[in-house]
């Protein structure tokens, strides 16, 4: 497998996947005229049909592959059988083994293929923006449009890699000769650069959305992420403000109070969400997590999970489901209802949803010591799970009650369960008493080895490996 580093002839290979893509019922294509021989980087952002659907390809290897997908190699399965979430019944064998039982290695073929995969993206972003900015063709409002996704994207996909990988590289160029010598910053400095990024987008993107589907970014859902790096950034008032700032959109983001409908591919308290993969595609996650016999075939809840659920919360009923087999019982995530198999897509992969905002004003507002604000934030995901108002008087009993609150929420959900251990510095507290294999050196994934072995500016390797 060629290194995301060694990219001499990556960008006409991508531009000319973009110029011969033909319309199919997934959102992620449009009508392209097959071209009778290769198009260069100028003729794709001469015509915005062209330029879009260059945008448009990122989203749907994003939903494919790397950190974002809801397949086996994706964030939302490894990081929770990395933490406490998931429980594997595959064998020892498997791939996914090592992330479940902590024994990842920088050899592991999981942890090499999500590093290149991921940083193929973030160089298709880079591509997006150098065409729409050299174009002549495209209006300035286009351009505003491309740039601002393309920045956002970008933006989101540094985010992840920081947090699995610490300190790693930021990638804004397509020169592949800069890229093959480029240096590891930390993770700190990595969150500021998505930061800027994601300043810029909001800026440049328009509040509407392009269609319905709200497949494609618009300057909320940019506020919705800036919101949640601010928070992972401790700059608790800029974090705040941007919630709000998403919140306070009540007549685009109307909340959905009726749990079995929250994650339906037309739910209006979603901010952005993948494509589904054509009319009878529905999440890679539904058809992961899904199984109708036991024992499961490849991941099940994990019971620690399980219990964690007060009594009368409706999430447990609404977003888990039992299966038995005479004195067996095993459970999976049933956030999304649609498994395997070509059904008419009813459900797509949601990346941002208003929940989190509120979570994360509640968060914020504590930290800053307005625990009156803060508590409403709270009980407000809590009365529309069926739970009474919280309990916690403190600061601190306050942050508790947060973090207790995000993992029944966002459970099973791009890793949100280990990035706020991570980032609340919790993970030995939490996950040494059941997962016997940790250590912490744990709190994070070690370098892909091939990557370290092309470009020895990438050294030293994560402690613990």
């Amino acid at each position: 497998m060629k290194t995301i580093f060694n990219l001499k002839t990556m960008t006409s290979a991508f531009l000319l996947g973009i110029a011969i893509l033909s319309l199919s019922a997934c959102d992620s294509f449009v009508d392209v005229e097959q071209p009778n021989s290769q198009l260069t980087s100028d003729a794709i952002f001469n015509d915005y049909t062209t330029a879009s659907a260059a945008m448009k390809d990122v989203y749907t290897k994003m939903r494919d592959g790397g950190l974002l997908t809801g397949k086996p190699v994706g964030l939302t399965h490894l990081l929770g059988l990395y933490a406490d979430e998931l429980q594997s019944y595959q064998s020892s064998a498997s791939s996914a083994a090592p992330f479940y039982n902590n024994a990842v290695i920088p050899t592991h073929s999981y942890a090499q293929e999500i590093w290149i995969t991921t940083y193929s993206q973030v160089y298709a972003c880079n591509a997006v923006l150098k065409g729409a900015a050299a174009s002549t063709a495209l209006t300035a409002d286009q351009k505003n449009q491309l740039t601002g996704e393309a920045l956002f994207a970008r933006a989101l996909l540094h985010s992840y890699l920081a947090g699995v990988y610490g300190a790693c590289p930021f990638i804004t160029t397509t020169d592949y000769e800069q890229n093959l010598n480029v240096s590891r910053l930390p993770k700190s400095q990595i969150y500021t650069l998505c930061i800027s990024d994601l300043e810029q987008a909001r800026d440049l993107l328009p509040a509407t959305y392009l269609s319905s589907s709200r497949t494609r970014p618009n300057k909320f859902a940019v506020s919705a992420l800036l919101a949640r790096l601010y928070l992972y950034s401790g700059r608790w008032a800029e974090a705040s403000n941007e919630a709000s700032a998403v919140l306070n959109q009540s007549a685009m983001y109307v909340w959905e109070p009726d749990l079995n409908k929250v994650f339906l591919k037309a739910c209006t308290s979603t901010i952005w969400q993948f494509s589904a993969a054509g009319a009878t595609g529905n999440t890679q996650e539904g058809a992961l997590f899904i199984f109708n016999a036991g024992p499961p075939p490849v991941v099940a809840l994990n019971s620690a999970l399980y219990t964690v659920f007060e009594p009368g919360d409706l999430r447990k009923t609404a977003w888990t489901r039992t299966i038995t087999n005479g004195p067996n019982t095993w459970r999976h995530v049933y956030k999304y209802k649609q498994g395997a198999g070509a059904l008419p897509t009813a459900e797509q992969s949601i990346v941002l949803r208003l929940a989190e905002q509120y979570l994360i004003r509640a968060e914020a507002r504590a930290q800053l010591g307005e625990l009156t604000n803060a508590k409403q934030d709270l009980n407000f995901i809590r009365t529309n799970a069926g739970l009474p108002n919280t309990t916690a008087v403190t600061q601190s009993d306050v942050l508790d009650a947060i973090l207790k609150e995000r993992r029944v929420e966002l459970f099973a959900e791009f890793g949100h369960r280990f990035f706020d251990l991570q980032r609340n510095a919790k993970l030995d507290v939490e996950l040494s008493p059941v997962k016997p294999g940790w250590n912490t050196t744990d709190a994070l994934w070690p370098v892909p080895e091939s990557q370290l072995l092309i470009n020895p500016n990438l050294l030293p390797q994560n402690a613990g490996y």
